[in-house]
Parts: structure tokens; sequence; C-alpha cells
């Protein structure tokens, strides 16, 4: 986990260290978006891939459960009676692992969602951003300061990411359901706040456009701008 962060860490340094200053009236850059993009990207094909291969497993245990019932269903009570302990333990494990895998997956979809989320918003970021740095009621010192607050939120979205990385290592370490389970809520709580951050500066961003309008004319081109209703 600790070597994943510093992966992520290192990369950012690096993409922030090797992009030149924005010259003036220039498009502005975020290095950190690329990172978290590409990063969220390979978390969800991880999950996918995952899923897929969970779900696999469990149809064949499915398969083997059915087997199993039809083999319970042709026997007598005295012949079951006769079974080994190593028998019923063999048939015991299949129903176990078969609860196992689906919990995991459980698991998997609701990470998922958190990632989805996570991908919701760097596309509304991407959206709003596209828009008011072509917005001529702003000035570049305020396009400059929308800018920080924008790689702040899309930083802290680096921790989730950072979250969901440790859940994912859980399943090859010692953890219990009640500790992933927290670490899972907290991530998707994070998200949450990082995407309601978000969204709440950019209405705070358009509102602050539409004062600045002149005329009623001004303001209605604003809300078309914007696709504001």
């Amino acid at each position: 986990m600790k070597a994943k962060t510093k992966v992520i860490a290192s990369m950012i340094c690096l993409l922030l260290v090797s992009t030149p200053a924005r010259p003036a009236n220039t498009e502005a850059v975020l290095p950190i978006l690329e990172i978290v993009k590409f990063v969220t990207k390979k978390v969800i094909k991880a999950i996918d891939l995952r899923i897929q291969r969970l779900q696999n497993k469990t149809i064949w245990l499915q398969n083997a459960q059915k087997k199993i019932e039809n083999i319970l269903s042709k026997l007598k009570l005295d012949e079951i009676s006769e079974w080994t302990k190593k028998q019923r333990d063999l048939y015991k494990d299949y129903y176990e692992e078969l609860m196992k895998v689906k919990s995991i997956i459980t698991y998997y979809q609701r990470i998922k969602d958190i990632t989805k989320k996570q991908t919701r918003l760097i596309e509304e970021y991407e959206r709003a951003w596209n828009l008011i740095k072509q917005d001529k009621h702003f000035t570049t010192a305020e396009l400059d300061y929308m800018e920080k607050v924008y790689s702040g939120i899309l930083e802290e979205s680096v921790k989730n990411i950072d979250q969901i990385f440790l859940v994912l290592d859980s399943f090859t370490t010692q953890m219990t359901d009640l500790k992933r389970l927290e670490i899972i809520n907290e991530a998707a709580d994070q998200v949450d706040a990082n995407y309601d951050d978000l969204t709440l500066f950019n209405k705070q961003n358009v509102m602050l456009s539409l004062q600045r309008a002149k005329t009623s004319n001004d303001a209605n081109k604003v809300k078309q701008f914007y696709g504001i209703p």
C-alpha cells in the first residue's frame, strides 16, 4: 500500500516539475488530473477483471453445489449417515467458498460504484473548467485561484484511490470484514465530500459570472453558456 502511494506521489511530482509555467492567455494545465484519470481507469479495469474471475468461480461452485444436491436427493438417509467425515467436510467447503466468493463480489461492486463516482468527479471538473476558462467575466488572477482550488480537490481525490487500493490489497492479507467495510465507507464518504466540494465550487463560479453580467441579454448568454435552464 505504501509503495503504491509513493508511486502515485512520485508520478505527480514528476509531472509538476516537467510541466512548464503557464504563459498568459493560454489554457491551464493540471498535471494531477492526468494522474487521477489514469489511476482511476486502472482501478476500474482491475475491478472488472477480478469480478469476472470471481463470477466464473461462482458459476463453477454453483454447478458443484447442484451436483451435491442431486447426489443428496438420490441417497437414502442411511446412506447419507454412512458418509465419511472427509466427504462431508469437502461438500461443506464448497458451500463456504461459494458464500465467500459472493461476499467478495459484493465488496468489489461497492468499490466499483465508488470509483465510478470518482470518474464523475473528473468529468464534472473537466466540463466546468473547460467552460470557466473561456468565461470573459473572470480575470487571469481569478482563473489562477480557481485552478488552485480545483487542483486541491483533485489532489484530495488521490487519497480516495489510496483507500481503494488498500481495500483491494486487503483480500490478499489478513483483514477482518469489519475493518474492510470501515475503509470502504470512509472512501465512499471522502468521494462524496470531494464531489460535493467540486459541484459547490462550480455553482459559486457560475453565480459570480451571472452577477457580473451587465445586461439581461448578457445574463441569458451566461445561462445558455453553462446550460442553466
